[in-house]
């Protein structure tokens, strides 16, 4: 879940209050559903409260209370959690596939040269590239070189190094922090899921009380500036558009513009889907941060870099070229769940330092989620998070 205030379960620091939803006009608090000995004996008396002593610090049972209402919502969180982890197990489930058929062939024999070789290759091909597969090679090795191992050994071995590697670029970005408004630009080539994940974490951060404006940045799309108006509306955030064709610049200039006029929190901003072998088109990007920078010096605050895991090893040159242009600050991976080139993420982690934010493995906003190294690692090998 994106945490607009940075931590779990934190409250608004405006307000020091944890929001909870209120009861429309007329509506009655949900009743708690009746037991099998209500509905056979009918209603009983209420137990009677244990009799308070002299040194009773709770006389009236607020300390009870605060303590069961945080019990609850620390059961509430880890149904959350484990809901993230079985989504991200099945989203990963065909890179996990490829990995665990081949490592199905390595298990139960001895971890010679011959077996190591053709670990390395595995690993190569699940598009974690040269570099990255020696090295984890030569960890595996160690220790277990010449002598039989199992297949659960050799999958916790994998994870293991996989996030440790990936560890290093760990990071849930906090909205909250920083100048306000904050202002976020989003680049990525088309069909890189960029828009969808602007609308995304819109929805997610207007949930948690921060007032949002998206910019629909990607002018030359109709279908672009309709599709975060899809998402603007059910975020019930500032929406900022142009007519089809119209500068781009112009476009991110007026909406920061509005944002600040307006006090709004951040401001999210698409752009077109360039390719980053098209000069000009790069070209234009620089053009809207040069524009979003003469109304704040220290923006864009953050530039995130949208990939698509299904292209594999093309996803390292995006990186490089975006990361050129408009420095990008951080990353968010999608479409893992269609795709076996999910190991990509683990060759980007190690080529270039570079946050990783979030990873998209569905459709709906709860399919976004902040990445977990360990997480991420352990359901790339097929073992439970």
């Amino acid at each position: 879940m994106i945490l607009w205030w940075g931590k779990k379960g934190a409250t608004d620091p405006r307000t020091g209050e944890t929001p909870i939803t209120p009861l429309k006009p007329g509506e009655a608090p949900d009743k708690p559903a009746r037991s099998l000995d209500e509905q056979i004996f009918g209603a009983q008396p209420a137990a009677e409260p244990p009799p308070q002593t002299d040194t009773d610090d709770d006389p009236i049972g607020l300390m009870r209370a605060a303590a069961r209402i945080a019990a609850e919502r620390e059961a509430e969180a880890a149904a959350r959690e484990a809901t993230v982890l079985y989504k991200l197990n099945e989203g990963l489930k065909r890179s996990s596939s490829r990995l665990a058929e081949g490592l199905a062939g390595l298990s139960r024999r001895t971890l010679d040269r011959d077996a190591l070789d053709e670990l390395e290759d595995l690993l190569i091909t699940s598009d974690m590239g040269a570099k990255v597969a020696a090295r984890i090679t030569k960890a595996i090795a160690k220790g277990r070189f010449d002598r039989e191992i199992s297949d659960a050994e050799i999958r916790e071995a994998l994870a293991g190094e996989l996030s440790a590697i990936l560890r290093l670029r760990e990071r849930v970005v906090d909205f909250s922090e920083g100048p306000r408004p904050r202002i976020a630009l989003f680049v990525g080539v088309n069909g890189s899921g960029k828009t969808t994940t602007i609308g995304k974490i819109a929805a997610k951060l207007s949930a948690q009380g921060a007032d949002v404006t998206l910019a629909a940045g990607d002018t030359f799309r109709a279908a672009a500036v309709e599709q975060l108006k899809v998402w603007a509306d059910r975020a019930g955030a500032r929406f900022v558009s142009k007519p089809q064709g119209a500068d781009s610049a112009a476009l991110a200039f007026e909406a920061v513009d509005i944002a600040r006029k307006e006090n709004r929190d951040i401001v999210l901003i698409d752009t077109a889907g360039r390719l980053q072998n098209k000069t000009q088109l790069m070209d234009e990007l620089a053009k809207v941060v040069r524009a979003i920078r003469k109304l704040d010096p220290t923006a864009p605050h953050d530039v995130i870099l949208v990939l698509d895991a299904t292209v594999g090893q093309n996803a390292l040159s995006q990186v490089e070229a975006f990361h050129h242009t408009a420095g990008v600050t951080g990353l968010v991976m999608t479409k893992l769940d269609g795709t076996a080139k999910g190991g990509v993420l683990v060759a980007i982690a190690e080529a270039y330092d570079l946050p990783i934010h979030f990873v998209g493995v569905g459709e709906k906003a709860e399919d976004l989620q902040p990445f977990s190294a360990e997480a991420f690692a352990r359901a790339l090998v097929g073992l439970d998070a």
